[in-house]
């Protein structure tokens, strides 16, 4: 690749490598050309630069030396240079590095920007990786900004003071009056965050507590406006109304904001351990999300329902064979969960299938699974490839039914004669 790649075709170039070895030697070429080009004057592609190391630094490979080009990148005056930079420092530092104590000042000079789009980049930055010490330094400006006349910084500079209660709590008592100020703003954002604030300042302080619960009838009324209040374009996402506070079954999974307040409710209805039905119900959806063409989406789903299998295993089981397509991906998790006396002889056919064909890092948490499960199960299609405990335990299977005895003498032998190396 020419040193003036653009990001995409790195991109490109990168997914199509068929083998690890092949990526890792595209990834070295590119990497050495951006580290040759960051020692060299400015030369308008610095943050065209960074954004390809981002991208690396995001694929696991190492990009620390792309950290001084962060502090550069922010001191900038352009902004799509800040953006690049901004965002790499909330990627590539913490605030055990030194480099984090460099861009302090810069933070501090784009707080009072005129832009509030690089005063937002500075709050976020802040927010995410902000240390102890510039938290302390940089407090004032966090309760200055607290008070601005736009929604917009306001958002966004609670959930910074979110941060900083959480790394110095006696912040607390500079954020207090603000925080209480917060709940007469219209704007849905900044509500959401100055509750999450008060309770942060609650937690920490009993005095704060007491103080507070004065506001109770007041967020009462607010949260019995939000239910009863009529369409609000200002607080549609993708043609759904306040997303996160009502939700109906008719939501369209179709978007991904759709999908994402659907796999919400199904983690809130998970958590508060609520009525059967509504469980059953949080099930169905996860069910649907494993027909959806996304892959990041079918995966979050098998993920879910790994978790949910143990306590609403009737519930899962009314989507098995969906499930059981979910092969097809190479995974036998779930499926493994999924196997009762009813199903083991038409689950065992698709998973032995599976255990033929799938990958060689699968196949001893399969094996161990299927055994596991189905404790008759012959392991030839497995080879060598079970876990330690499996094989004690198919012993004992053996030993203790004498009508296993021939069949397994015979399996074991055309295994030995297949591969003596078993």
């Amino acid at each position: 690749m020419s040193p003036t790649v653009r990001l995409q075709e790195m991109i490109r170039v990168i997914r199509s490598a068929r083998t690890q070895g092949e990526e890792r030697g595209v990834i070295q070429k590119e990497c050495a050309t951006i580290r040759a080009q960051f020692r060299q004057a400015d030369n308008g592609g610095r943050s065209h630069n960074l954004a390809k190391l981002l991208y690396v630094h995001m694929l696991g490979y190492p990009a620390h030396f792309g950290q001084m080009e962060c502090v550069r990148l922010i001191a900038s005056p352009r902004y799509n240079e800040k953006r690049v930079g901004y965002l790499g420092a909330m990627m590539l530092l913490d605030e055990n590095q030194d480099a984090s104590l460099l861009i302090t000042n810069s933070i501090k000079n784009d707080l009072s920007h005129s832009s509030p789009y690089v005063q937002s980049l500075a709050l976020c930055t802040l927010a995410c990786m902000g240390s102890s010490e510039m938290c302390r330094d940089l407090a004032p400006e966090i309760d200055r900004l607290l008070r601005n006349s736009s929604s917009y910084i306001k958002k966004k500079a609670t959930l910074c003071a979110v941060h900083m209660v959480r790394k110095v709590p006696e912040l607390g008592e500079l954020f207090t009056p603000a925080a209480r100020s917060l709940l007469a703003e219209k704007n849905h954002g900044v509500l959401h965050g100055a509750v999450i604030l008060i309770t942060e300042l609650c937690e920490r302080n009993t005095q704060t507590l007491v103080q507070f619960r004065e506001v109770v009838p007041e967020l009462v009324h607010i949260m019995r406006g939000l239910v009863t209040s009529g369409y609000s374009p200002e607080h549609t996402v993708a043609g759904i109304s306040d997303p996160f506070l009502q939700v109906a079954t008719n939501t369209d999974s179709s978007k991904t904001a759709g999908s994402a307040v659907l796999y919400e409710t199904v983690l809130t209805v998970m958590d508060i351990k609520s009525e059967s039905g509504l469980r059953v119900l949080a099930v169905n959806i996860l069910g649907r999300f494993l027909l959806n063409n996304d892959r990041n989406i079918r995966y979050i789903s098998m993920t879910s329902l790994q978790k949910i299998v143990i306590t609403d295993h009737n519930a899962v089981q009314r989507h098995r064979g969906t499930i059981v397509d979910c092969l097809k991906d190479q995974d036998a998790s779930l499926s493994l969960a999924l196997v009762s006396s009813i199903n083991i002889r038409s689950m065992m056919k698709e998973l032995l299938l599976f255990l033929s064909t799938c990958p060689p890092e699968l196949k001893s948490h399969a094996a161990s699974g299927i055994f596991n499960a189905a404790e008759s199960i012959a392991l030839c299609s497995a080879g060598g490839d079970v876990r330690d405990e499996t094989v004690p335990n198919l012993i004992q299977l053996i030993t203790s039914a004498s009508q296993l005895h021939c069949y397994t003498v015979h399996k074991l032998y055309r295994a030995l004669v297949g591969d003596i190396s078993q």
